[in-house]
């Protein structure tokens, strides 16, 4: 039985770990000057219109994964909702644009699911 739960906890490593660079790669993977970071997501949410629903559909594709790695359905609503949220306000021309290069809903549903992971660690471990 521990042999499946260690199989089990290194497959949602790696799960959690291809999320985390899907993560970066949406929201910090280009470097501006000055050492700020943005993502693809912000770079593409400057096509007007288009570009924040390309963008909200990339985040979602995060939260499916998120779900496959054991995020529970309330969490899955947050990341949702964090999403909805920077795309949403993404929309208002150039103050959306900026909103969206501060905001980056995907490293913070990312910390979401590694705190929401830690918890259903500890309290497997306390059974």
């Amino acid at each position: 039985m521990e042999a499946v739960d260690n199989q089990q906890s290194t497959e949602k490593a790696k799960q959690v770990e291809q999320l985390d660079k899907l993560a970066w790669l949406l929201d910090e993977s280009v470097r501006l000057p000055g050492g700020f970071r943005v993502g693809v997501e912000s770079i593409i949410g400057l096509i007007p219109g288009a570009g924040d629903a390309l963008g909200f559909l990339l985040s979602m594709a995060l939260v499916v994964k998120a779900r496959r790695a054991g995020a529970s359905r309330g969490l899955q609503a947050r990341m949702v909702a964090n999403s909805a949220f920077e795309s949403a306000v993404g929309v208002v021309p150039i103050v959306g644009d900026l909103f969206d290069f501060w905001f980056k809903a995907n490293k913070r549903n990312i910390k979401l699911l590694r705190n929401h992971l830690a918890k259903q660690d500890q309290s497997h471990d306390q059974i």
